[in-house]
Order: structure tokens, then C-alpha cells, then sequence
């Protein structure tokens, strides 16, 4: 009786913006986020001996507070949001929130980008995982990707096809490529509905 080998743990980091963005270019169609397949993406781009043990998506979070809770766009994008939420929820996909500031009418996302490379080098320190996924364009966690790889990690940088970042390609440990065609077998497909009345 032979022992199975152990699958390599995989976590993804997900840049949600980022993501959402980067999907919305590659998708000829209008990008449906709430109900877009993630986790089977992510899965799709696994090798046999990997399984994924962690997926997080970070990103800014509307407030229901005091000051937002007339804005009419605010409280849009909120609801949005819930929903996403809960999609991802159903995937298994863990929302880590950093909080969404107002200005002048637009919102710039805070803490997201520090919270992501943190996740990337504690996780990787506490070894909770062999290979990390990182799904983003943010040249910034390059410091996060080389001290996960400090502590022997691989780190594959999650590009598109369409618009490579070359820095990110540089610094990781490989890459893995979202291409149009894959991007747009997880989207959402529409419901049918079949009539009986003739």
C-alpha cells in the first residue's frame, strides 16, 4: 500500500478591486462581480498537487455611518457590496475589510493594500500554507512577496493575459496567466427559463 503524497497548501490573496477591474477589461460584457464564479477560477489554475487551504479577498468597505447615510451613491454602493459579500461567502472566499474614503464625490480605498501584504508575510511565517496566489497589479506588496519567499515560500503572481506587470512577474517565484477565454467560462451564466404554456 502506497501513502499518498500531501497536496502543496495554497492561499490566494486577492487585490478585490484590482480583480474586479482587470475582469471587467477582459469580459467583453458587462462584468457581473456579484455572481462571477471566483473560487472555480482560482481552482481552475491549480496543479495536481495543489488544493487550495485559504482564499481572501481585501477590499474597502462603504460605512453605514452617520455622514454616508444619505448619500444615495454611498448606501448603492453598500448594498452592492452586501451582496458581493454574500456571493463570496457561498464560494468560501473570506472578505477582508479596509474602509472606503470620500472625496469629492469619488472613494479611494484605505488599508486594503497594508493588509494584504501582511496576510501575505504573517501567513507565510506562521506557515500556513506552501504556495501563495497573489491576484494583483500592486507593485507594492513586491516587499510582502520576498519575505514570504525569505521563508520558503513560492509566490505566484495571478496576472491577465492583456496587461502583464512585468516588476511582479520579476519578483515572484512564477506566474499563471487569466486569459480571456478563462475569464469568461466563470462568468455568470443567465437563468433559462423554459415555458410550459404552450
Amino acid at each position: 500500500m502506497t501513502s499518498q503524497k500531501r497536496k502543496k497548501r495554497v492561499a490566494v490573496f486577492i487585490d478585490g478591486s484590482n480583480f474586479y477591474f482587470k475582469l471587467k477589461t477582459l469580459v467583453p460584457k458587462k462584468m457581473d462581480m456579484i455572481n462571477y464564479r471566483c473560487a472555480d477560477l482560482l481552482k481552475s489554475m491549480l496543479y495536481d498537487d495543489e488544493q487550495i487551504s485559504y482564499i481572501g479577498y481585501y477590499v474597502g468597505v462603504v460605512r453605514a455611518d452617520g455622514k454616508h447615510k444619505k448619500d444615495v451613491k454611498a448606501q448603492a454602493m453598500r448594498q452592492a457590496q452586501q451582496r458581493l459579500f454574500a456571493s463570496l461567502g457561498k464560494q468560501h472566499i473570506e472578505v477582508v475589510r479596509g474602509y472606503l474614503m470620500e472625496r469629492d464625490g469619488k472613494f479611494f480605498e484605505k488599508g486594503v493594500d497594508v493588509r494584504l501584504a501582511v496576510d501575505i508575510a504573517t501567513k507565510a511565517l506562521e506557515k500556513q500554507y506552501d504556495t501563495a496566489f497573489v491576484v494583483s497589479s500592486d507593485t507594492d506588496l513586491i516587499p510582502a512577496i520576498l519575505k514570504a519567499q525569505a521563508y520558503n515560500k513560492h509566490v505566484i503572481h495571478i496576472g491577465f493575459e492583456h496587461q502583464p506587470v512585468f516588476s511582479l512577474l520579476r519578483y515572484s517565484s512564477g506566474s499563471r496567466m487569466i486569459t480571456h477565454r478563462e475569464a469568461e467560462k466563470f462568468a455568470a451564466k443567465p437563468i433559462k427559463i423554459r415555458r410550459f404554456d404552450g
